[in-house]
């Protein structure tokens, strides 16, 4: 048979044929475990049968209890979309919950099997661990008040000198701010809920925080809070996973982007409207754009 042929019949097939000539069969998972290597991460995850996942509980929208007490949020979903990925079910998921200064060492040691914890991909890092591929774009963003007469960038960035933003202590801050708002009052503030305060008591006419912080807020209390619309200073979250194994980090990759680009998109997609108000943009089957 020519490829010309042999073409030709697999289309004739159609899906529904294809699946009930076996093609389309999910492989089993003692038998893709059979394929990686003995020392990987996938084969013992394999044969274990659950994923062990090292995260956070207190940062929303990323991981956080919900009113219900269950553990949600961004990093909560990926850990899932892996356990369906090896599963076929998206339960099959142990989080344990680590201090940020772990997130490293709890990959390195063995204790987790990766961790998805809204962590910035660093060249620094990156000699100490395998990043997955990047999983969101953060980066800095200004947060208003919706009846603020200057609740835009346009607006704020026309208040030049008067304008005054809120931003977290850090060595950076003034350059961040300045970055976007050249002439602006930097108001630099020991923590994250104060600098919020300080956009809810107007002392600030916004408070420059992380984007998702932005569209988590704005989305979830809209009479409350304002996307002003500009953000900048991009950041690549990505998920940890020791080094030296290739068949786990092709496999997680691979997952993730099947999620987010691929045809199993639907807890991808459901997170990221839930947690940022937002949908994610249109695939269009053809050139792939990922």
């Amino acid at each position: 048979m020519n490829d010309t042929s042999g073409r030709r019949d697999f289309l004739k097939l159609g899906m529904a044929g294809l699946a009930t000539a076996g093609v389309l069969a999910t492989v089993d998972a003692q038998k893709a475990a059979a394929q990686a290597a003995s020392d990987s991460v996938l084969r013992t995850v394999l044969d274990r049968g659950k994923l062990i996942v090292g995260t956070g509980s207190t940062n929303a929208p990323w991981h956080f209890e919900n009113d219900a007490g269950e553990l949600v949020g961004m990093d909560i979903t990926m850990g899932r979309i892996l356990a369906k990925g090896l599963f076929d079910d998206a339960t099959k998921v142990e989080f344990v919950m680590q201090d940020p200064a772990q997130r490293i060492p709890n990959v390195t040691t063995n204790k987790v099997d990766i961790t998805i914890q809204f962590m910035t991909m660093t060249a620094q890092r990156s000699q100490l661990i395998n990043f997955s591929r990047p999983y969101y774009v953060e980066g800095v963003a200004l947060l208003t008040l919706p009846t603020a007469e200057n609740k835009t960038f346009d607006k704020l960035l026309a208040g030049g000198s008067a304008t005054r933003i809120s931003i977290l202590q850090n060595v950076d801050a003034e350059s961040s701010v300045h970055y976007a708002l050249p002439q602006a009052q930097v108001l630099q503030i020991d923590t994250q809920a104060n600098v919020l305060q300080a956009l809810e008591s107007k002392r600030a006419d916004a408070a420059a925080v992380d984007l998702s912080t932005v569209r988590w807020l704005a989305s979830r209390n809209p009479d409350k809070y304002f996307d002003a619309g500009k953000s900048w200073y991009s950041m690549l979250y990505g998920a940890a996973l020791r080094q030296g194994d290739l068949d786990w980090l092709t496999f997680v990759n691979q997952t993730f982007t099947i999620a987010m680009f691929g045809h199993e998109s639907a807890l991808y997609d459901a997170a990221f409207k839930d947690y940022f108000g937002q949908e994610p943009p249109a695939r269009h089957p053809g050139f792939p754009v990922i």
